[in-house]
């Protein structure tokens, strides 16, 4: 029997995080290349995109393996095509801009951005295309292990103390974005962390609160950056009960007012278990941000994520964890594994079983049954890949639960 009583804390970071610029850039660049293949009328199943930033003082370093439309690539010196850089400097400048970085040390207008990407490895691609060659599906892009979790603690079936993490940070980067009263006096960087004590299973209380946000007022202390935000904090939490001697840290070390990378250094996906669940379940350990759904790093961890929420949102359990693996190469998963963490109302080896019969797991199979193929994922890259409302145009077909009808009937047969 899982523990029943118990303190758990869980942390989010803002747009303007440092690490979280640079999942941006590479996912506004994952992004581009899709958009391109679309418009140019290239094959997307055949773009590769790796794509790592590094962002520092008034600097931005593009790098990584890429298989790209000729719409991004130039004539160079000898003749051969190579990567003109021009398009993706623009859509890393142009987020940049919108995360809202206009400050000495990082502006989106005068900061250097060096594009160092390449083609992707030989020996890479064939693992993926030679696979399909011969299956008629891709190879999984890389070997790895992948994890879903959903639990029925939250609406969006997420861990309380993320969700809650996540939504101040989304709440005070709405009315920083709007000029929201004092809020618009806010900076980009931000990191959250919430406290909630567990009674019989049940998120009960916020027991701590955390929270450190850039400020573009100098004169501003801990107490008034308090005052600008618990409000908001507030309205997060919602229907979650604030301690009666909840510990309220707001910026304790002081003043913020450096912030972004010219105050940390960034990096793509130093950032996973906020991208994730926030320490409440395994990770395998990839990144989400910059790659293309070949890398399975990604798609499998949606998929993971799929099948999770829609066991919970099925009622099959109150809690759920799935493990993909997969290897270099090969196109099918080489294990599944369910733990429904004694909530289960159903047998975890028969489950896993329904779970291959109602989805392919390929990465062809995912791909195509989540429609990953388009240019849906900057969003992602801040306030976490999952508990995300499903969009019009594509974004979080993840998130949908539109497998419980086809779960259950697996179930039965």
């Amino acid at each position: 029997m899982a523990r029943q009583n118990y303190i758990f804390t869980s942390e989010s970071v803002s747009e303007g995080h440092p690490d979280k610029v640079c999942d941006r850039i590479s996912d506004e660049i994952v992004d581009l290349v899709y958009r391109e293949a679309k418009k140019t009328g290239v094959d997307p199943w055949t773009v590769r995109i790796a794509c790592e930033t590094l962002a520092t003082t008034n600097r931005v370093v593009i790098a990584g393996e890429v298989r790209l439309p000729d719409s991004l690539m130039k004539a160079g010196k000898d003749g051969q095509k190579v990567i003109n850089p021009s398009k993706f400097k623009s859509v890393a400048r142009k987020a940049i801009r919108e995360i809202g970085y206009e400050q000495d040390g990082f502006h989106w207008k005068t900061a250097k951005i060096d594009v160092l990407l390449h083609s992707q490895s030989a020996d890479i691609a064939q693992g993926v295309d030679n696979a399909a060659d011969k299956q008629g599906e891709e190879g999984a892009g890389d070997q790895g292990i992948m994890f879903g979790y959903a639990c029925n603690e939250t609406p969006d079936l997420m861990p309380a103390p993320l969700y809650y993490s996540h939504k101040i940070l989304e709440l005070l980067a709405a009315a920083r974005h709007k000029g929201e009263g004092e809020a618009g006096k806010l900076g980009p960087d931000a990191k959250s962390q919430v406290t909630v004590k567990y009674v019989d299973g049940k998120a009960a209380e916020a027991t701590q609160i955390v929270l450190s946000t850039q400020h573009l007022d100098g004169s501003w202390d801990s107490k008034k950056v308090r005052s600008v935000v618990e409000p908001y904090i507030r309205q997060a939490l919602g229907d979650l009960r604030i301690a009666d001697d909840c510990n309220w840290f707001i910026n304790p070390t002081g003043k913020f007012e450096i912030g972004g990378p010219d105050g940390d250094a960034g990096l793509t996906g130093r950032k996973i278990i906020v991208d994730t669940y926030g320490g409440a379940a395994p990770h395998g350990g990839g990144a989400f941000s910059g790659k293309d759904t070949t890398k399975v790093d990604r798609s499998a961890a949606y998929a993971a994520r799929y099948l999770a929420k829609n066991v919970v949102a099925a009622g099959l359990a109150d809690k759920c964890t799935i493990q993909l693996a997969y290897a270099i190469g090969v196109a099918q998963p080489l294990s599944v594994y369910v733990d429904l963490h004694g909530t289960g109302k159903v047998d975890e080896a028969r489950l896993e079983d329904a779970l291959r019969k109602v989805m392919d797991l390929s990465p062809t199979g995912i791909r195509k049954h989540l429609d990953l193929n388009k240019p849906i994922y900057a969003r992602t890259s801040s306030y976490g890949h999952f508990g995300r409302k499903p969009g019009r145009d594509g974004s979080f077909s993840w998130e949908k639960t539109d497998l419980v009808k086809p779960l259950k009937q697996a179930l039965a047969s």
